[in-house]
């Protein structure tokens, strides 16, 4: 059986979060580097090894002050953690294009496991020949399990942020290679 590599195209893909702002809005941000493959037997991709790295520095919530606030110690500690990893250590077929894909999130050096949802949007070819697979992911975290936990409190007693953060996921993978195993 051959394995094949595919990666993660980051000019048709988008890794994005939300997260409640004074119990009453959303605040959605994105990143906007990162990169991952999935390696799978063959073409098909259940029981695929899915890892995904994302840039810290790139988050951008369109506020820059923000941006800068998410970059320092009371969040993500950019400085010392640069990077967030994702290493699956399941991918399985649900049910019709849902898939469950379990595995292992590092966020400033803690690692959780997590479960997330990839619904499957097709397989195509591109106008150069190269075959392509979408996949929307989502999912929620708890930002405190990775010791994100800096909060305030509004004037009536509730917290000014959200602890559930909502994970949206828009990736499309590049088939790149086709290895005899």
């Amino acid at each position: 059986m051959s394995q094949t590599t595919w990666n993660i195209d980051p000019f048709h893909s988008e890794i994005q979060f939300k997260v409640k702002h004074l119990v009453i809005s959303t605040v959605t941000g994105s990143f906007k580097s990162f990169n991952g493959s999935a390696v799978a037997d063959g073409d098909d991709l259940e029981n695929a090894k899915v890892t995904v790295n994302i840039d810290v520095n790139s988050v951008d919530t369109g506020q820059p002050g923000r941006d800068e606030h998410l970059r320092n110690a009371d969040f993500f500690e950019a400085e010392k953690y640069p990077q967030f990893n994702f290493v699956s250590t399941s991918f399985k077929k649900k049910k019709g294009d849902l898939y469950s894909l379990v595995g292992n999130l590092t966020i400033k050096g803690i690692t959780k496991e997590v479960e997330l949802e990839a619904e499957y949007g097709g397989t195509e070819r591109d106008n150069w020949g190269n075959t392509k697979v979408g996949f929307e992911v989502s999912g929620t975290i708890d930002r405190k399990d990775f010791g994100v936990t800096f909060n305030a409190l509004t004037e009536t007693g509730g917290l000014a942020l959200g602890e559930n953060i909502k994970i949206l996921a828009n990736i499309q993978l590049t088939k790149v290679q086709e290895v005899l195993a």
